[in-house]
């Protein structure tokens, strides 16, 4: 399993957010400066992780983007799920229905959600104040 460049990105920036002091307000900006993500990219990503309640953001005067929740409470699963959509080893064992050759005759395929569940536990327990140490 492989990371996008995208979810890739979106752990970076949600790490240097964590080792800022709580409630500081962020800019996409800053953090493009500080950890090389490109200046688009983070802005996007930013408004993705927004999205998913990763980060509050507010508009105008003294706004930004700050953490939405302690960083103890968010885990890599999390930031990957916010980026990636859930976490599926495979096509067909997702919520949607995938066409597949073998689906009539596939004896794996009821399996695949164990797996995907013991590889989301498994990024679940990873916080992101341990990241960002």
């Amino acid at each position: 399993m492989r990371l996008s460049h995208f979810a890739d990105y979106a752990v970076v920036l949600m790490t240097a957010a964590a080792r800022r002091p709580a409630g500081e307000r962020l800019s996409a900006t800053a953090l493009a400066e500080e950890t090389g993500v490109p200046l688009p990219t983070a802005q996007k990503l930013m408004g993705q992780l927004a999205g998913a309640g990763l980060f509050n953001s507010a508009r105008g005067a003294g706004g930004g983007f700050e953490l939405a929740r302690p960083a103890t409470d968010i885990s890599l699963a999390d930031i990957v799920e916010a980026v990636e959509g859930p976490i599926a080893l495979t096509m067909c064992s997702d919520s949607t229905n995938h066409e597949c050759i073998l689906d009539a005759h596939c004896r794996v395929k009821p399996h695949m959600g164990v797996v995907g569940n013991a590889v989301r536990g498994a990024l679940g327990a990873v916080s992101l104040v341990e990241l960002a140490r």
